[in-house]
């Protein structure tokens, strides 16, 4: 009987050996192209390391190999058909930040345009679903424009380095198609404006398209971005008024340039170490060990203009409730931010968006409660 036994167990091993040894080189030699796939499959992968695991007691070396292998995180884009899945990760989908950090200057605008003139309700709440759907489709031709550029740069760069074009996903040919469709749709949300307003974005697209080179000439790309990313403060005026009140809006401008710049600076900090190698520009790096006393000094300039701005429109205590608690926000973010934190970088990179949306609810509120005469 223990003959019997010992010779089925060595035949059970021996069996397993041979299925088992082509499939664990599959996955050894085949890990990189199932990532660039778009992280495809890996609940099989993980099926593949358990049966690993239970093998025998003392694993082999190849078993070793394949268990140190880390497997990529996993979002709701993972769920979809994996054609499409490199795609929507070239947009940043799944990551909402940027894309309200886009909309709340067209949303402050939109609001502050609507209060002065004393629209219906019905207009604010209409060009604000056409300017947050345009957020949505231009934040991710903002991405695909900033991933044709920097394809190269980002393979250095930890936190960069599984991006779709960094990792042969895609290719360059086909981002440039799929740009395509972005700004198509981008111009679709742009048509439904008036002229004034068509023009007066279209007029943007140039600077949206430079930003991504900066970063190789000089430490102020952020003020770049601030520029491209704020339009909306202008641009949502012109729609709601078919012509801008510069001597509001560009204060508001101003003020959004100046917050891009801190929260902006603060998301640099997380490569800070990387752009010094690949030779990439920042105001992190420019700013260096006096980062919090200048982002400080950043934030009150953007609350004190934007304060500005809300004064010269004539908005009421509510209006300035929310910058309060805007400022509050940003004074939270910069004590605790720890600038060589990656993970506390990336909290207070996204909880000054918290800055923003508290402008705009103070806007919405004076136009809601004063504008309307409810309050």
């Amino acid at each position: 009987m223990y003959t019997f036994l010992r010779a089925s167990t060595l035949c059970t091993r021996r069996s397993t050996r041979l299925w088992l040894g082509p499939q664990l080189k599959n996955v050894q030699s085949g890990y990189s192209a199932q990532v660039r796939l778009g992280r495809h499959n890996t609940a099989t992968f993980k099926r593949l390391l358990g049966t690993v695991k239970t093998d025998s007691a003392s694993p082999s070396p190849s078993t070793t190999s394949t268990e140190s292998l880390s497997l990529p995180p996993t979002t709701w884009v993972d769920r979809l058909p994996p054609k499409i899945r490199p795609y929507l990760y070239l947009t940043r989908i799944d990551k909402p930040i940027g894309t309200l950090l886009l909309f709340y200057p067209c949303a402050w605008s939109i609001t502050m345009a609507s209060y002065a003139l004393q629209t219906p309700i019905s207009a604010p709440l209409t060009y604000l679903g056409l300017f947050g759907t345009g957020a949505l489709i231009m934040r991710g031709a903002g991405c695909t424009i900033n991933d044709m550029w920097d394809r190269n740069l980002d393979k250095s760069v930890e936190r960069t380095k599984e991006r779709p074009l960094a990792r042969g996903d895609i290719t360059p040919i086909q981002a440039f198609g799929f740009l395509g469709v972005q700004l198509t749709a981008g111009l679709g949300i742009l048509l439904q404006l008036n002229w004034y307003s068509i023009l007066l974005g279209a007029s943007s697209l140039s600077v949206v398209t430079i930003y991504p080179f900066m970063k190789r000439v000089t430490y102020w790309p952020q003020a770049v971005l601030g520029l491209a990313f704020n339009w909306g403060a202008l641009l949502g005026w012109s729609a709601v008024a078919n012509s801008v009140n510069w001597s509001v809006a560009l204060p508001l401008y101003a003020g959004g340039i100046a917050w891009t710049l801190v929260y902006d600076s603060i998301y640099a900090h997380q490569d800070k170490n990387d752009d010094k190698t690949v030779g990439i520009r920042s105001t992190a790096l420019l700013f260096g060990d006096h980062s919090r006393a200048i982002l400080s000094t950043l934030s009150v300039s953007s609350l004190s203009l934007i304060t500005y701005a809300g004064y010269l429109n004539g908005h009421g205590s509510l209006f300035y409730a929310g910058v309060g608690f805007a400022a509050a926000q940003l004074a939270r973010i910069l004590v605790r931010t720890d600038f060589d934190s990656r993970p506390s970088c990336w909290s207070g990179f996204v909880g000054c968006g918290w800055a923003g949306f508290w402008v705009w609810m103070g806007a919405l509120a004076d136009f809601l409660f004063l504008g309307t005469g409810f309050w």
